[in-house]
């Protein structure tokens, strides 16, 4: 078989049936191969940073390796954000990208789309890059680097494969796929957090988005039950637990009113977390009790909080492990009255803080949107103030959002997601966020995915709007020239309509989810309760 076709067949039997990329000289062979395989599609992205965050939302949605396929030179740097994002996000993000033909290689001779560190570049937003050198070990070097991804805590990785090696045809071995690799945890450390935990008047859970990706939710869910006690999560932590659970705080870390909670919890479990600044107000946060720490990455564990116990294991297997030496009890009632009035007094400050029309909005989206449809953020003003924890999420890998919280991946995250998945998906975009990759509302179109654009439009970088106001003097940079969101999309294909209010943005809803296909809908924010964004706790520190 040719390089291009090992290719191909190794993603098949890895059960991949998506690849996001751009169609290249660099990459002929291979994208040919993937077009004549049965059970793939090649999806025709426009840019590849956003093929690369497809690539991640897929992944993220599905639980399955997500594949973009790039050029090299100009289409593997364009694509690199895209890595550094799902490299945040601890999702299993493979690159394919091509290379010069090989009698070039190395040589510095200035061939077209050279570009010899290439392999250094994505070392820096990957944890394995394989470098193929004869067309035989084609096949071998790309499962390798699926195999490696997918275990323990995902992570992205590349190869690069010259084209002279992907049009060679050559005999070439093919792996046979293995299980991921889940970390078993030790048997001491787990009799120990099961020893503090049987001890425990009031447990608390912290569940982290290594409980999703390990797909860890029943296991979760099952101890919280048997312990009685409540679960509170980060926000890559959504959907470890229904958030209509009666022991679900949902994604509360860093909220006042959940602090006296965390503080007065005895043992503290953290599952699948590396305790970023956010969920901690920038590691401020007291976790007083003795804390049980789960990570199937060791290098996460006692970085930011001192850990009582330490586990290096799978979240699944660990839980589930835990759950079996552990006997039903009924938790401390008072602790658990304390944690749900808690929870409803952060609800209230919550729906205060961002007015009545951005709360109803949120009630409206929750009550169409079905319980397994995808809710996708960017990092805009509504995503923070009430999209991260206003609309709940009840299961697991719905709820998606730029862990680094760059500025504009949603587009792709939601291409991805609803590509994968086939359900509904409904994006909280900001305008100066869409414009980084609107040119994939084409791609929406062409495909006819299930996704409602939401774009929150305030003309402008509200969030930085704020951050100025506070650290400077002046404001500069961050009102935009933005054009007709409907119009252009008019022009793509893509229906759309502009929204001023909340029965407005209703009706407009309600027929995006009837149609099933994609819709745009452009919301003038100064039609809404104005939003105030809180200074992040981190900047006060740097105006002194």
């Amino acid at each position: 078989m040719t390089g291009g076709e090992a290719v191909a067949e190794t993603l098949r039997r890895y059960g991949v049936t998506h690849v996001f990329g751009i169609v290249s000289v660099h990459n002929l062979p291979i994208y040919d191969a993937l077009s004549r395989t049965a059970g793939l599609t090649v999806v025709r992205m426009r840019h590849e940073q956003a093929a690369t965050h497809a690539a991640d939302g897929y992944a993220r949605a599905t639980g399955r390796v997500g594949v973009v396929l790039t050029s090299t030179g100009p289409g593997c740097v364009n694509a690199v954000s895209g890595l550094y994002e799902a490299q945040y996000g601890s999702s299993p993000v493979l690159m394919i990208t091509g290379q010069i033909e090989s009698r070039f290689y190395g040589k510095g001779k200035g061939f077209l789309h050279e570009f010899e560190r290439q392999v250094e570049l994505l070392r820096t937003v990957t944890r394995r890059v394989e470098s193929v050198r004869r067309a035989e070990d084609i096949g071998v070097a790309l499962a390798s680097v699926i195999d490696d991804i997918r275990s323990g805590r995902p992570q992205p990785g590349a190869i690069e494969i010259p084209i002279d090696l992907q049009y060679k045809r050559a005999e070439i071995a093919l792996a046979e796929p293995k299980p991921p690799t889940r970390i078993k945890p030790d048997d001491a450390a787990l009799d120990a957090a099961v020893a503090l935990l049987d001890d425990a008047q009031r447990p608390l859970l912290w569940a982290g988005g290594g409980v999703v990706s390990s797909d860890a939710a029943s296991e979760l869910t099952a101890l919280a039950e048997l312990l009685d006690a409540p679960v509170i999560t980060t926000l890559e932590g959504r959907g470890a637990i229904p958030e209509d659970h009666r022991l679900a705080l949902g994604p509360r870390t860093e909220r006042a009113a959940l602090a006296p909670v965390i503080a007065d919890a005895d043992v503290v479990l953290a599952v699948g977390t590396r305790f970023q600044n956010y969920s901690t107000r920038v590691w401020q946060l007291p976790i007083p009790g003795k804390l049980i720490h789960l990570d199937a990455d060791p290098s996460v564990i006692g970085r930011n909080y001192t850990a009582s116990v330490a586990i290096v294991g799978d979240a699944r297997d660990s839980l589930a492990a835990m759950t079996k030496l552990l006997e039903q009890r009924v938790g401390d009632a008072g602790y658990l009255a304390q944690a749900r009035a808690a929870l409803d007094a952060d609800r209230e400050r919550s729906a205060a803080e961002v007015g009545a029309d951005h709360s109803e909005i949120a009630a409206i989206i929750r009550r169409l949107l079905p319980r397994d449809g995808l809710f996708v953020r960017d990092s805009t003003v509504p995503a923070y103030l009430w999209g991260n924890r206003g609309v709940p999420i009840y299961e697991p890998r719905t709820s998606i959002r730029p862990s680094s919280m760059a500025i504009g991946p949603g587009l792709g995250l939601a291409i991805g997601a609803a590509t994968g998945t086939g359900r509904p998906t409904v994006l909280i975009q900001g305008d100066g966020g869409l414009m980084l990759s609107i040119g994939e509302l084409a791609t929406v179109v062409e495909y006819q995915l299930p996704i409602v654009v939401c774009v929150f439009n305030d003309r402008g970088y509200g969030v930085l709007r704020t951050i100025e106001a506070a650290m400077m003097d002046r404001q500069f940079g961050v009102d935009l020239h933005t054009p007709d969101f409907v119009t252009i999309a008019a022009g793509m294909g893509l229906p759309a309509e502009p929204v001023a209010g909340v029965a407005a943005f209703e009706r407009a809803f309600v027929a995006s989810l009837a149609r099933g296909g994609p819709t745009l809908l452009d919301i003038d924010m100064s039609s809404l309760t104005p939003l105030t964004f809180p200074m992040p706790a981190h900047y006060a520190h740097n105006r002194s």
